[in-house]
């Protein structure tokens, strides 16, 4: 089975543990109402369930909220304490925002993340002396 298919299954997975029926009507109005973008349509969510399509990082992030999951697990279905060397890759106490916020920072592109790196460095500066 392809990636894209075993992510639907999981996606249908989840929604049902979370109690919705997986279908495309429901997923399209529980994720618009959630999301600050631009809305899925309905042919787009029948995508996602179908295993015709991932959804972006960012719409991970939201679909992963709603359903009381992590990202990581529907998008990869491992879960996170076997990936990478084996530790979470958000610390408890990281604040949902923050992992929007990071999401959506990891989505914009390359020359744009820079700038912001280095803002963020900058921001940071006075913090760091401070110590």
């Amino acid at each position: 089975m392809d990636e894209k298919k075993q992510f639907a299954e999981r996606l249908k997975t989840a929604m049902r543990n979370a109690g919705h029926e997986p279908r495309a009507n429901v997923l399209e109005a529980q994720f618009n109402a959630r999301y600050w973008g631009r809305s899925v349509t309905y042919q787009g969510a029948r995508r996602w369930l179908k295993g015709l399509s991932i959804p972006e990082q960012d719409k991970l992030q939201v679909l992963a909220q709603w359903l009381g999951v992590e990202p990581q697990d529907l998008r990869y279905g491992t879960p996170a304490t076997q990936v990478g060397e084996g530790r979470p890759p958000w610390p408890a106490v990281t604040d949902p925002a923050d992992r929007t916020a990071i999401a959506t920072f990891l989505g914009l592109p390359l020359d744009t993340r820079r700038t912001l790196r280095d803002l963020i460095a900058q921001l940071a500066k006075p913090a760091r002396s401070k110590r």
